[in-house]
């Protein structure tokens, strides 16, 4: 299995710094730079696809960007929501930050928001799972979420996520051909 990882457009959130998780907020209106790199994506994505199946999240944002990229025939897919933070949505990431410093950089996967990040580890587990079969996937997806699966691909866990970045309208690609997780080898 080969994906292919889009974080959806920026939002007035984004802008502000403020965790958004499963609140359902829109892109903001795009700017001449965002279609500039949505463009040179699109190049990418040509050369890469043609792709089994587009997935976006439940959550408008990333629905938003995959039709900004010209996709309208996409399935939605609740595994790829972004993580739940609870409390801390609508409010500043660096007071999650300050709070809980060294854990959220190094342990994640032991702390507990509107979610904890051992299940939305096993959520991405499921997700790839299920999408196992098949050869190549294009999401639209989340930071978090994005972020989580990266370090997942490079170490197994969710544990270094959160010393990776991933900006608005990224595009990521992991190759999970014969890739070996907790003993089993997906993609084949």
């Amino acid at each position: 299995m080969y994906i292919v990882l889009i974080r959806h457009l920026p939002t007035d959130w984004n802008k502000k710094g403020l965790l958004q998780g499963k609140r359902d907020v829109p892109i903001d209106p795009i700017a001449p730079n965002v279609w500039k790199q949505i463009h040179e994506n699109k190049k990418i994505l040509n050369e890469i696809g043609p792709f089994d199946i587009v997935l976006t999240s439940t959550l408008k944002r990333t629905q938003q960007t995959a039709a900004a990229y010209g996709f309208t025939d996409y399935a939605r897919e609740a595994l790829l929501d972004e993580l739940d933070f609870g409390t801390f949505e609508g409010r500043q990431k660096r007071q999650l930050i300050e709070k809980f410093q060294l854990e959220w950089f190094e342990h994640p996967r032991h702390l507990v928001f509107g979610e904890s990040l051992a299940d939305f580890e096993n959520r991405i587990f499921a997700f790839l799972d299920k999408y196992a079969s098949y050869h190549k996937i294009l999401a639209f997806g989340h930071g978090s979420w994005i972020r989580a699966v990266t370090s997942i691909h490079q170490i197994e866990n969710v544990n270094k996520m959160n010393q990776i970045v991933v900006d608005n309208n990224a595009l990521i690609q992991l190759d999970f051909n014969n890739h070996r997780l907790g003993g089993t080898i997906i993609g084949k």
